[in-house]
């Protein structure tokens, strides 16, 4: 086989540019050929040429020798060069084919490495932009501690602490995963990946929801327990579209397929709230919290109220439910019953609506400060406008010129009034949303099965049915018929007033005719 050939079953194999493999083979002949001289210090110039390889023993010229490896006189130098000077580096071509199995070792040994490390800088270059990315891989290796998967350009690791607790993985097998870490400089697998973070949650939900891939809706956290249950907290930056009923999709087949993805883990979707009390309310469902109060004991800790019978239910099986809670919140929550806080003579109910009256005195100054703002920079605009019409000569026929404050006036207006607006339609889109929940609630009504309603029906006394009533005299039916007024055409009073000047002028028109002989009438009137 030639060298060509050699380089190009390299290149190919190990899916390396043509360069690399070269600059790895010239760097181990050089250091071959020093092992093969024992001089570490010597020049040594390899070239490449035709799929030939060209080893040069170079030595500096200088006028007196003091090292015949490193040096040559200027005399030796023109006999292989005519033109070689003083200071000029002079290659002797030497014969490799009789390097000693010490060098030829070396040189093999230094290829090898030069190689490994050109593919752990190409794999790290191709994957350290792709941390927290999901990439399809295929299952190479199964081992006790730990899971080998082809990733494409690399085989990556999976460690059994980043799996899934509810599944079985066998070789052959299909799976995402997310690129966790990618080390350069380490002797064991460069890139790691895992299906037990949170990210694979929030990859799966962009990949099924356009809404959250776009940034309509935003997933603000995420809680997990892989492969038993899931918290994800959504808030929707358009309020005509429904954050949870967008995840959930229609007839749930959008979070199905992510449930089936992860193998029947459990999702709970709520919506993220700036309020403490109504983030931590829906984090721990389905449990409901009737107060939120802050905790005297612990440093930024809350205490949250549930109902006696729904005290287990908020703490979860194993403290799951309130742990997630926890981790999805960012806060220290302690939960108490109802009776526990009574029993202890807190006033919860009080001190949990002045928390929420903070809350909203809060938010109406940032909304006010917003607000100004945005008439601040309306007010900077238009003086820069005002100020680069001032510089320009304009002359008006008309003497009446507008002052410079009714511009500014009508600015504020115009931006009070758009912000009014714009404060109406959020608050006119919260109370349908709000009426849509009430709505819900109200259709969500206790099943009943026939056998409790038929013990309950039994025990019901019996309702006497109520007398008749007696039959009312017949009272005399006198049936009017309705009276048709004569339709009269409706005019106005300039239209009733033509027409009568109209009519007096025909009579008047009328009134003599003297084409008649009126006196041939009188005869038959006498």
């Amino acid at each position: 086989m030639s060298l060509a050939a050699a380089l190009t079953g390299v290149e190919t194999g190990r899916k390396l540019p043509k360069e690399v493999v070269e600059e790895a083979l010239k760097e181990a002949m050089q250091k071959a050929y020093r092992k093969q001289i024992n001089i570490q210090d010597a020049y040594v110039r390899v070239e490449i040429v035709n799929g030939e390889i060209e080893i040069y023993h170079e030595r500096i010229v200088v006028e007196e020798v003091y090292d015949d490896e490193l040096e040559i006189s200027l005399e030796d130098a023109r006999k292989l060069n005519p033109n070689a000077q003083i200071d000029d580096m002079i290659g002797e071509k030497v014969d490799f084919s009789g390097f000693d199995r010490a060098a030829v070792v070396l040189a093999k040994n230094v290829m090898k490495q030069k190689i490994r490390e050109a593919e752990k800088q190409l794999v790290y270059e191709e994957y350290c932009d792709k941390i927290d990315e999901m990439v399809l891989g295929t299952i190479e290796t199964v081992e006790e501690k730990f899971i080998i998967v082809n990733i494409g350009k690399t085989l990556a690791m999976m460690k059994r602490s980043q799996a899934m607790p509810n599944e079985t993985y066998k070789e052959g097998q299909k799976i995402l995963v997310i690129i966790k870490e990618v080390n350069k400089d380490t002797k064991g697998a460069q890139v790691l990946v895992s299906r037990g973070t949170s990210v694979l949650v929030r990859r799966l939900f962009e990949k099924e929801v356009p809404e959250i891939y776009n940034g309509t809706i935003e997933i603000k956290a995420i809680a997990r327990d892989p492969g038993e249950r899931c918290k994800i907290a959504v808030y929707s930056h358009n309020e005509n579209i429904d954050p949870i009923g967008a995840c959930i999709g229609p007839r749930g087949a959008r979070v199905q397929a992510i449930i089936n993805e992860l193998h029947g883990e459990k999702i709970d979707i709520f919506e993220w709230s700036d309020n403490v009390t109504d983030l931590i309310s829906n984090a721990l469902s389905p449990s409901e919290a009737v107060a939120v109060v802050p905790n005297d004991r612990v440093k930024d800790g809350l205490i949250v109220v549930v109902p006696d019978n729904q005290l287990s239910l908020a703490i979860g099986k194993r403290g799951k439910n309130a742990r997630l809670a926890v981790k999805l919140t960012n806060q220290k929550i302690d939960i108490k019953s109802e009776s526990e806080m009574k029993e202890a003579g807190i006033d919860y109910m009080s001190i949990s609506a002045q928390m929420q009256k903070e809350y909203e005195e809060k938010k109406a100054k940032e909304r006010a400060y917003k607000q100004q703002q945005k008439i601040d920079e309306l007010k900077v605009a238009k003086e820069d406008t005002m100020d680069v019409i001032d510089e320009i000569d304009f002359t008006y026929d008309e003497p009446d010129v507008l002052d410079e404050s009714d511009f500014h006036d009508e600015d504020t207006l115009f931006a009070l009034e758009q912000e009014q607006k714009m404060n109406e339609m959020e608050e006119a889109a919260r109370i349908a949303k709000e009426l849509r929940k009430e709505k819900a609630s109200i259709g969500n009504k206790e099943y009943v099965s026939k056998f409790e309603e038929f013990a309950d029906a039994s025990n019901k006394n019996e309702v006497e049915p109520a007398p008749k009533k007696k039959q009312e005299e017949k009272e005399e039916i006198v049936i009017k018929k309705p009276k048709f007024e004569q339709i009269q055409p409706i005019y106005t009073e300039e239209e009733l007033l033509e027409m009568e000047e109209e009519y007096d002028d025909e009579d008047e028109e009328n009134k003599w005719d003297e084409d008649i002989d009126y006196e041939q009438y009188d005869e038959y009137y006498d």
